[in-house]
C-alpha cells in the first residue's frame, strides 16, 4: 500500500453490508482495514480484495482486542490520520418483548450500542482526536437502520438498539466537532444479505404457546420476502462512500428500496400506523 492513500476501517466486514462497503471503498481507491471474527474470513477477504485490504481480527465487544486492532492500524498509518471509521458490525435479536429472555436484550445492546462506543473510542485518536497526527480529520459513518426511527412488532431489541445508536451518533457528532471529526448516519432499509437465509432458520416455536404464535410466523415470512427484494450490499457501500467523500455531506442518509413506504410510515399518525400493522399481523384484540 502506498503512502498517502486514504485509509478506512470497516467493522463487520465478512459479509453483507460490511462486505459491500469494503468492495466499494477498495474500488474507490481507499485502503481498507476490515474487522472480522474468524481467521477463515480474514483469509477469504484478503484473497478477494488483494493488497488494498488488511484484515483485523476482533470481536467488537472485546475492548482489548479492539485496542490491539487500532494499534495495528496506527502502525500502518505512521503519523497520518485515518480517513474514516465505518461502524457496521451488529446483530439482530427478535422476539415478543413480554416473553423475551432479558439476557438476549442485554446482548443486543452490548453488540449494537456499547460495542460501537468501544470501537469509536479506540479509533478516535487516529481520526484526529490526537492532534499530533498529520492530515485532515477523518469521519465516522454509523450504520443504523430505518428501524432506528420506526419500530416493528417482535423486533423490539433490534429497534431499541438502532434508536439508541441514532441518539449516540447525534451526541457524538456534536461532541466531536471540537476535533473536526464528522459523524454521519447511513440508515439502510431492506438489504439482500445472508442474514435473510439465517432468518429462515429462526425457531419461533418457543413462542408457540403465547398469543403471538400466528403473528410471528407472518412476520418471519414477510421479513424473508422483503429482504430478498432488498438492495444489494454495494448500494449501501456507495452511500458510505459518499458520506466519506462529499465536501458537505448530510448528517443522515436513508437508503431503502421502498422510499414511498418509508415516507408514509414517518408521516402518518402513529395510531394509524399502529392499526395498519395490527390489522396485517392479527394483533388486534378480539371483541368481547
Amino acid at each position: 500500500m502506498r503512502l498517502g492513500m486514504k485509509s478506512v476501517v470497516v467493522t463487520g466486514a465478512s459479509t453483507g453490508i460490511g462486505w459491500g462497503c469494503v468492495k466499494v471503498l477498495v474500488a474507490g481507491g481507499f485502503r481498507v482495514f476490515g474487522s472480522v471474527r474468524k481467521t477463515a474470513d480474514a483469509d477469504r477477504l484478503s484473497k478477494e480484495f488483494g493488497d488494498k485490504f488488511t484484515p483485523l481480527i476482533f470481536d467488537v465487544t472485546d475492548a482489548a482486542a479492539v485496542q490491539a486492532g487500532a494499534a495495528k492500524v496506527a502502525a500502518a498509518l505512521g503519523n497520518e490520520t485515518l480517513s474514516g471509521l465505518v461502524n457496521n458490525a451488529g446483530i439482530a435479536v427478535a422476539g415478543p418483548l413480554l416473553y423475551l429472555d432479558v439476557d438476549e436484550l442485554r446482548n443486543q445492546l452490548e453488540v449494537n450500542v456499547t460495542a460501537q462506543l468501544i470501537v469509536t473510542q479506540a479509533f478516535a485518536p487516529l481520526l484526529g482526536a490526537d492532534a499530533s497526527r498529520k492530515g485532515k480529520p477523518g469521519r465516522i459513518v454509523m450504520i443504523t437502520s430505518v428501524g432506528g426511527r420506526n419500530a416493528s412488532p417482535f423486533m423490539g431489541p433490534y429497534n431499541a438498539s438502532k434508536f439508541a445508536l441514532e441518539g449516540l451518533s447525534e451526541s457524538l457528532r456534536r461532541e466531536l466537532m471540537i476535533f473536526g471529526i464528522d459523524v454521519i448516519i447511513v440508515a439502510p432499509g431492506a438489504v439482500a444479505t445472508p442474514i435473510w437465509d439465517k432468518a429462515e432458520q429462526v425457531d419461533v416455536s418457543r413462542y408457540a404457546n403465547t398469543p403471538y404464535a400466528a403473528s410471528l410466523n407472518k412476520v418471519k415470512d414477510f421479513m424473508i420476502t422483503l429482504g430478498r427484494k432488498g438492495f444489494a450490499p454495494e448500494r449501501i457501500g456507495r452511500a458510505v462512500l459518499r458520506a466519506l467523500t462529499l465536501a458537505h455531506p448530510k448528517v443522515h442518509y436513508t437508503v431503502t428500496p421502498d422510499p414511498i413506504q418509508n415516507m408514509l410510515v414517518h408521516t402518518l399518525p402513529k395510531r394509524v400506523v399502529d392499526n395498519m400493522i395490527a390489522g396485517r399481523l392479527g394483533l388486534k384484540r378480539a371483541k368481547a
